[in-house]
């Protein structure tokens, strides 16, 4: 598998730390509101990474944080807690919000057929684990405490800024939007690891340390929680390109100056989704769902084919229309593949021909778009029978997950009704009255049902 590298900015060879096993981490969300589709489409491509390396026959255990506390509203260490800002727009308690707005990631998490990662751990279920590594910090002089707060040096390290190829100058405050001064810090760089009631006298969530009753900075999470559960060592680390800098920037500098040894080999960083105004937000007003996406009447797994359409390292731009479009072309591919029958023996050669040549495209940097081709080129070649073709894009739908084989129950009450309207067709064309036939045929076109006269009568096919 070849997978472009953030940290080297080219794309490699996959080669895990042990054959035949990958450590996967993947940051999980901030849980102060709804998760955005630009959010979603994130996840998505993490889930193709993780079903992919599966399909090449790769043991993968994944683990995902979640943010419920410490993730300020500025880059900087400045502004407040997001769940904090949550907490008084909504009047509840942090730990309610967090709850509501984890449930409502999942299920839209799981509405766009995404696997749930082995690990999934918040944030506030870690904290001994972040005082060890602060501590470990402090004592190797990588960090230092500065008004009730404890900070990390980034002056400490040969190259802080590897993952980002930035230059420091470009970094001072005024050059970035989110970089503001404190005079806590000794370089406006430098990064906070625990907070104390010296900056934030009347945070909710809030526990005893060596260093003053606080809580943990945004950054360190990720490392105490990939740490726990991974290991010293991981194969790779997937956020989106906004975590690049400084979430994921931080992370190496905190994780490699408390392990004493390179961390994570590949960073694999997925690109943004905007709208036709640009990057999707949460404080542009309402917050585009695919819950929302779905009772609007949008089947949720037409947003995945639409991700999926793209390359992950491409941004996406959403419309309705682009929707609509992905909609109506996994309808047709659905019917595609439902009116396959299964006729004979899988055809070895055949089979062994599409499975590589589908493995080689995902193995091409995750080229998930060459995948549908090799899936469309697999459905028309006439060379290839039905149950070779059903075996083939069941072993695909493990990593499109686009349900392609799922047919849905008909209600009996449905049922009845085109049967009703069926003979009454048949006996309007018996007393040739052809214009109520065809407004009968009309009636059921409109409800996505569409009639097939055969020699054996009258058939139907239901279209959703």
């Amino acid at each position: 598998m070849r997978i472009y590298n953030t940290l080297t900015r080219s794309i490699e060879e996959f080669v895990p730390l042990e054959e035949g096993k990958v450590k996967l981490y993947t940051c999980g969300p901030t849980v102060y509101h709804y998760a955005h589709i630009g959010n979603i489409r994130n996840y998505i491509g993490h889930d193709v990474l993780d079903k992919t390396l599966r399909l090449l026959g790769y043991d993968v255990y994944r683990a995902m944080n979640i943010t419920d506390v410490g993730h300020l509203t500025s880059d900087s260490d400045s502004g407040e807690d997001k769940m904090e800002v949550a907490r008084k727009r909504e009047h509840k308690s942090a730990m309610e919000i967090a709850d509501f707005y984890t449930k409502a990631f999942f299920h839209d998490f799981a509405l766009v057929n995404c696997k749930m990662p082995e690990v999934v751990s918040p944030a506030t279920a870690n904290i001994e684990d972040y005082i060890k590594i602060i501590t470990v910090l402090l004592d190797k002089g990588y960090a230092y405490v500065s008004g009730g707060n404890v900070y990390f040096d980034i002056s400490k390290l040969d190259d802080y800024y590897v993952l980002t190829n930035h230059q420091e100058d470009q970094m001072v405050v005024g050059a970035r939007e989110s970089v503001e001064e404190d005079d806590n810090k000794r370089n406006q760089a430098d990064f906070a690891l625990w907070f104390t009631t010296s900056k934030f006298e009347n945070h909710e969530l809030q526990w005893d340390s060596p260093w003053g009753r606080g809580y943990p900075g945004w950054h360190i999470e990720c490392t105490g929680i990939s740490i726990k559960y991974l290991g010293e060592r991981l194969d790779i680390h997937g956020g989106g390109v906004d975590n690049i800098f400084p979430h994921h920037t931080n992370e190496i500098a905190q994780s490699e100056a408390y392990l004493g040894h390179p961390w994570c080999h590949y960073w694999f960083h997925n690109e943004h989704l905007l709208d036709e105004s640009g990057k999707m937000s949460k404080s542009k007003g309402a917050i585009l769902t695919v819950s929302v996406l779905k009772e609007n009447g949008y089947d949720p797994i037409a947003f995945r084919f639409m991700c999926l359409g793209s390359h992950y390292r491409k941004q996406l731009i959403f419309s309705y229309e682009a929707l609509d479009q992905a909609e109506a072309t996994l309808k047709k591919l659905r019917n595609r593949v439902n009116n396959l029958t299964e006729d004979g023996e899988v055809q070895e050669d055949a089979y062994n021909d599409y499975f590589n040549k589908f493995k080689d495209a995902l193995s091409d940097d995750l080229n998930t778009s060459n995948a549908l081709t090799i899936l469309y080129d697999l459905l028309k070649d006439d060379k290839v029978n039905g149950s070779t073709k059903i075996s083939l894009v069941k072993k695909f739908d493990e990593v499109f997950s686009l349900d392609l084989l799922k047919t849905d129950e008909v209600d009996s009450e449905l049922v009845e009704y085109i049967e009703k309207k069926i003979e009454e067709r048949k006996e309007a064309k018996k007393n040739k009255d052809f214009a109520l036939a065809d407004s009968i045929r009309d009636e059921l076109a409109s409800k996505g049902i569409v009639l097939l006269d055969t020699r054996e009568g009258t058939k139907y096919q239901i279209n959703k």
